[in-house]
């Protein structure tokens, strides 16, 4: 029987110090999967370090090793979606290439395939090293996404994961979002799952590119992608809000006309112009995200563009 094929999918941003540290820990745990064969795409997020020409060493050695350089910071779920456009494995895994995601775990992973599982997610249980406050902003954003999202989103997923073909050219074809929230994408489409819980090893070489910034923004893609549940909120609250002020209005009226109002409310005014106010600009904010994302579909720019390829011969 022929064996079965597995792409790696690894988006890649300036990890120079690591990179063949984690392409030399891959190789070997490949060779040991019997029943497959593989190859890896390397996907170079416009470094500003030299990962790239490292990776064009490894891969003039190593034909199994293929590269798609970007031609700007398309950022890491549009890498993760370049990677599995060019995938033709049977299963392809996405993993990061900081180290934290250990290949020992793909014998679990395409054990849950062989049983039947188009998804497999790989769940942190924890991450060597990773400071008090970090896990409690995680954990913070779990509960607060599964608060407000219609798509249940599996707390601790991480972004190692396995999906079938089957998956993969769902996305290509069908999902094709520009901001793209991969983590609710495929607890959304469906299909048999399954998860594999591993401990992510601390970071040995390089520093993590998510900052806090980058945090937020995930989180406000995460909720713009899989809620309508704050534009309610708003309607709800505005609702709410306008109630108080025709209330607040009638008393007001009734006071006057009592001879209850010796002296004008400066001190009221000022308060409830406040309240009033921030409130509608909170809104205005969260309609505004709606509004580009709206705004970014319908340019209906390219997700990505391959500057060049290695490699890669389609």
């Amino acid at each position: 029987m022929s064996k079965k094929t597995l792409t790696i999918v690894s988006p890649v941003y300036n990890e120079e110090e690591g990179i063949r540290d984690f392409y030399d820990a891959l190789k070997p745990e490949l060779a040991k999967l019997s029943g497959y064969t593989s190859d890896i795409i390397f996907v170079v997020d416009r470094c500003s370090d030299n990962t790239l020409e490292i990776l064009k060493d490894i891969a003039k050695t190593d034909m199994s090793v293929r590269i798609l350089g970007l031609s700007s910071r398309f950022g890491y779920q549009m890498s993760q979606l370049a990677g599995i456009d060019h995938a033709k494995g049977d299963a392809v895994v996405t993993m990061d290439s900081d180290g934290q995601n250990p290949p020992s775990l793909l014998p679990e992973m395409l054990a849950e395939f062989e049983k039947g599982a188009h998804i497999v997610h790989g769940i942190r249980k924890d991450t060597e090293g990773l400071s008090m406050m970090r896990k409690m902003q995680s954990d913070m954003f779990y509960w607060l996404i599964n608060k407000i999202s219609d798509v249940p989103i599996i707390p601790n997923a991480s972004d190692y994961r396995l999906i079938s073909q089957k998956v993969a050219t769902v996305l290509r074809e069908k999902v094709r979002e520009r901001n793209l929230f991969l983590r609710g994408i495929f607890s959304w489409v469906g299909f048999k799952q399954a998860r594999v819980p591993f401990v992510a090893p601390p970071r040995t070489k390089g520093t993590t590119k998510f900052s806090m910034s980058r945090l937020i923004q995930f989180a406000l893609l995460s909720l713009v992608s899989f809620s309508r549940k704050p534009l309610r909120a708003a309607t709800a609250v505005g609702a709410l809000f306008a109630a108080f002020g025709f209330l607040f209005a009638v008393v007001t009226v009734v006071q006057y006309f009592l001879g209850a109002i010796k002296e004008p409310g400066y001190s009221t005014v000022i308060v409830m112009l406040a309240i009033f106010g921030g409130v509608q600009l909170m809104f205005m904010g969260v309609i505004g995200e709606y509004i580009g994302a709206i705004f970014d579909e319908v340019k209906a720019r390219p997700h990505y563009i391959v500057e060049e390829a290695v490699n890669i011969t389609d």
